[in-house]
């Protein structure tokens, strides 16, 4: 099984992640930011993974560490769950449709971090989350798992639906990238024998 638990506490946040990536998508995701709450259940459902968070925090100051402290610990629990990474298909892509809207994610479990985050949005909120926080999600997810992750979207007409297709390609992408290669399920897939 890979799966992983991970806690990050700090004077501003509390996070507790359950992660089992070779699940059946189920979740209980539990943070004062609903629309949050929505994002991750999206990107469990539809990557397959069981997760679970528990999150609070300072969002009375502002809600960016908390945010961004999920964004972090999620990606250390796919770090920690796959391990040596032998076996992985390593890259995952998606293209998601959500009605008028349209996201293409691309990621590569290199060990290298670098984000691309060409998304717009029109508003400064979606629901009660600020939309600027997409992107810091991403950044700790990002720098945390050691995955390149370039984001686009060309088009879309709500906010609504522009996060809903990222967060649903994410989870596709992800889930195709953590798959277990059935040609070489036991091998690290790197020339530098290194990942």
């Amino acid at each position: 099984m890979r799966n992983a638990t991970v806690t990050r506490k700090t004077k501003e946040t509390k996070v507790n992640l359950t992660l089992n990536i070779d699940g059946s998508g189920k979740y209980s995701i539990k943070t004062p930011i609903k629309f949050l709450n929505h994002m991750l259940e999206l990107f469990a459902k539809f990557g397959g993974f069981d997760l679970k968070v528990s999150a609070s925090g300072d969002i009375d100051v502002d809600q960016h560490h908390l945010v961004e402290d999920i964004g972090i610990t999620l990606g250390q629990a796919f770090r920690k769950a796959l391990g040596s990474k032998k076996g992985i298909q390593r890259s995952g892509y998606f293209v998601q449709p959500m009605d008028e809207s349209l996201a293409i994610f691309a990621l590569d479990v290199s060990g290298r971090p670098f984000l691309k985050f060409n998304v717009e949005f029109q508003d400064k909120v979606i629901g009660d989350l600020k939309a600027e926080l997409v992107e810091e999600f991403f950044q700790g997810f990002t720098n945390n798992l050691g995955v390149a992750i370039h984001i686009l979207l060309p088009y879309g007409r709500t906010d609504h639906h522009r996060a809903e297709a990222v967060f649903k390609a994410f989870g596709k992408a992800l889930d195709m990238a953590t798959a277990i290669s059935p040609k070489f399920p036991d091998k690290l897939p790197s020339t530098k024998g290194k990942l």
